[in-house]
């Protein structure tokens, strides 16, 4: 068949690309987890101590949300996974500390609800920690250091111990840290499109498998 000026060009359809969410879903995350990891490490004495929570809603809870379902549009099982659910983290013990923290019966109740929220945030944290070294350094540093900030929190919650949900704390403050770095380099990163500040290589490399038994 011949081509002619009647005939209906070809047209390639083209996906709608978005700018990577990831830096805003991790610049979120840093800030909440910041502002919370400064009073449980005991530096913001002279705070009311709830500096955090607008920004669990708004910020760590509501932008982190929308970040991990921008992850879904650019197929981004990981991303979408872990915004989603920290946003959702964020939100949720936002949530708890308004609806349910002044109506516990004793100091210790509302602990010991934090402990047990966190070890099932560390659960999940753990096989994500584990995907993570497929990604970059940079991303499962984040993940590791948030590891042991949710360990440490919840033992220090369950246990009733200052102590240990100082130590923390002040790991929470070291991932906020990481998090900052990880999406600062996303950023300039994403603007001039190619490596500027370094995320390191992937840890592991897991192999797929096409059958089973293969």
């Amino acid at each position: 068949m011949s081509t002619t000026d009647d005939a209906p060009a070809h047209v390639t359809p083209t996906v709608a690309l978005i700018a990577d969410p990831a830096p805003l879903g991790l610049a979120a995350f840093a800030l909440t987890t910041f502002l919370l990891s400064v009073v449980n490490a005991g530096f913001a004495k002279t705070s009311t101590g709830s500096d955090w929570l607008g920004y669990a809603f708004a910020y760590g809870g509501l932008v982190q949300l929308l970040a991990g379902m921008w992850e879904f549009k650019n197929r981004n099982v990981f991303g979408s996974t872990a915004f989603s659910t920290y946003g959702a983290f964020w939100i949720g013990l936002g949530l708890w500390a308004v609806l349910v923290a002044p109506h516990a019966l004793n100091a210790a109740a509302g602990t010991h609800d934090l402990g047990w929220i966190l070890l099932a945030f560390a659960i999940f944290n753990t096989y994500m920690l584990i995907f993570s070294t497929q990604l970059n350094a940079a991303v499962f540093t984040v993940f590791l250091t948030l590891e042991l900030t949710e360990i440490f929190l919840a033992i220090g919650g369950l246990a009733n111990n200052a102590n240990i949900t100082k130590i923390g704390g002040i790991i929470g403050i070291i991932t906020a840290v990481a998090a900052w770095y990880a999406s600062a380099a996303g950023v300039i990163n994403g603007m001039k499109g190619g490596i500027v500040v370094p995320v390191g290589r992937p840890l592991l490399d897991f192999k797929t498998r096409t059958a089973i038994g293969q």
